[in-house]
């Protein structure tokens, strides 16, 4: 039989797609054509495989005098990247006889080949363990790199290879490579900075645990100095670890990326991208389009420090995300989907020179410089923001003060969210923090007492909250309520709520 079919994966924004990779021999001379939309990594696959195969001791597609074709389907689909070489390889000495026949429905290859037979490791090991698992393969080989980290997928053999020749062995039944041991979920808790580290600033930290708790978007303003991104670098300290549900999430994202590095995401990621980055770096794009910096702080932390320096367009292009929880880059094949429920944590001066409204240092800044810097924040993005404090200057009687104890603070947030978690699972909603609540679910699970409409009511009436402001306030006083485990959300929640989301001028 001069014909085989085995199978892999291709990549497409964070989601794996089948892909048959079949190989048939035909009559005439020498030719080896790869074909199925494949791009330039992928067309030289040949001459690597070719490499491998004869380095491994078997014969090479050069020395049949016949014409091979392997052809990549759907044939409509473009293929990227160096991770066929193993399934093409495979399929060549399947055609030919070279290794014994075996089952290759239930089995997926993934590799890139180095001359000498070695498996390189590769982007998407674990976006394409839980393809395989989805699809019902029951196995799936991969680089030894990469093993570990598909091994965080639960109900699929995970098969490290480490050289063709020792596959081609296991494939033959000669000596079989033992499946990679389930990998344990343990997430990391050691932080570069805990929040005990940094002195005075209690009203700060306050706003940084209701938004930890809640997972609401901050902007802190403030002169420099003042500790700003210091408590943003902190945050990290007091949220909950991530759950094994939310690591697989930010990990497919990073797989997807190549920065996982065989390992899975332990932490929640904190990204804090330059003020310089481009759109795309930010959000994701490029022509085989990549997560950005919002996509791969999924579950975390992305930290925008000198907020107003940031272009306009790339500050504007963030509010759809932080609305919707994703980011849809749309090219002329289609729209390719990134999930993006960051927490967006900002710091800014209040004006250029940084001093407006500071105790110590007279502002040198005009009013039309200071209109000009702080319109560089446009109100629908700053309408999007739930808490915007100010963060004034340290006094010294706060720095000769010992560090607090940040333990409290921690299981506080953590008390929350855990709170937060039964009250979806009870009605059986697929989030994780109050942040992430709709407007009909917010309506359906927030309870108010008579004193909080009345407040709410004195609000409008003054004109200071907008529809998307006044869910946003509510989702706030909610995390307020959970942090002092009250039941029903009363007129001091929305009072502070309210006040944290007013930054003064």
């Amino acid at each position: 039989m001069n014909l085989s079919k085995v199978f892999s994966a291709e990549l497409i924004g964070i989601e794996a797609r089948l892909i048959e990779v079949e190989t048939d021999l035909g009559v005439g001379l020498h030719e080896l054509n790869i074909v199925g939309l494949a791009d330039k990594a992928l067309s030289e696959a040949k001459d690597r495989v070719g490499a491998a195969i004869k380095n491994s001791g078997l014969k090479p597609p050069n020395r049949e005098n016949r014409k091979i074709t392997v052809n990549l389907a759907p044939a409509d689909l473009k293929k990227a990247g160096s991770h066929y070489d193993l399934a093409i390889a495979v399929g060549y000495l399947l055609a030919t006889g070279q290794i014994a026949r075996f089952e290759t429905n239930d089995k997926l290859f993934i590799g890139e080949l180095a001359l000498d037979g070695t498996l390189r490791s590769t982007a998407g090991a674990l976006n394409f363990a839980l393809f395989a698992r989805k699809f019902r393969f029951k196995q799936i080989f991969l680089p030894k790199e990469n093993a570990s980290e598909a091994a965080l997928i639960r109900g699929i053999e995970i098969i490290p290879v480490e050289n063709l020749g020792v596959l081609l062995n296991h494939l033959d039944g000669a000596v079989v490579i033992p499946a990679q041991a389930q990998t344990e979920f343990r997430p990391e808790l050691k932080y570069p900075l805990d929040i005990s580290e940094i002195k005075g600033q209690e009203s700060a930290k306050r706003a940084l645990a209701v938004a930890a708790a809640g997972g609401h978007n901050l902007l802190m303003s403030g002169p420099p100095g003042s500790g700003k991104s210091m408590l943003a670098g902190a945050i990290n300290s007091i949220l909950p670890p991530l759950t094994l549900i939310e690591s697989i999430e930010a990990s497919k994202i990073w797989s997807a990326a190549n920065l996982l590095s065989g390992k899975y995401v332990t932490q929640r990621p904190f990204r804090a991208p330059h003020h310089t980055a481009s759109g795309a770096a930010i959000i994701g794009g490029g022509q085989n389009p990549q997560p950005g910096e919002i996509s791969l702080a999924h579950r975390g932390v992305l930290f925008l420090d000198e907020l107003p320096e940031f272009k306009r367009d790339v500050l504007e292009s963030l509010r759809q995300p932080l609305e919707s929880g994703s980011v849809a880059i749309s090219r002329a094949k289609g729209t390719i989907f990134f999930p993006s429920k960051f927490m967006l944590v900002a710091a800014m001066n209040p004006c250029p020179c940084g001093f407006l409204g500071d105790d110590e240092r007279e502002c040198r800044c005009s009013a039309s410089e200071i209109w000009r810097y702080q319109k560089k924040l446009s109100g629908p993005l700053l309408d999007r923001i739930d808490i915007q404090i100010n963060v004034p200057r340290l006094k010294l009687d706060s720095l000769l003060q010992p560090p607090s104890d940040s333990g409290g603070l921690r299981e506080q947030v953590a008390a929350a969210r855990l709170k937060q978690r039964e009250r979806f699972k009870k009605n059986c909603l697929p989030i994780f923090t109050n942040a992430e609540m709709s407007s009909r679910v917010c309506e359906k699970i927030i309870r108010l007492d008579k004193e909080a409409v009345s407040f709410l009511k004195s609000v409008f009436d003054q004109s200071l909250l907008g529809a998307r402001g006044y869910f946003r306030l509510l989702k706030t006083a909610l995390t307020i309520a959970d942090l002092e485990e009250a039941e029903t959300v009363g007129e001091n929640h929305i009072a502070e709520a309210f006040h944290l989301r007013l930054r003064e001028s």
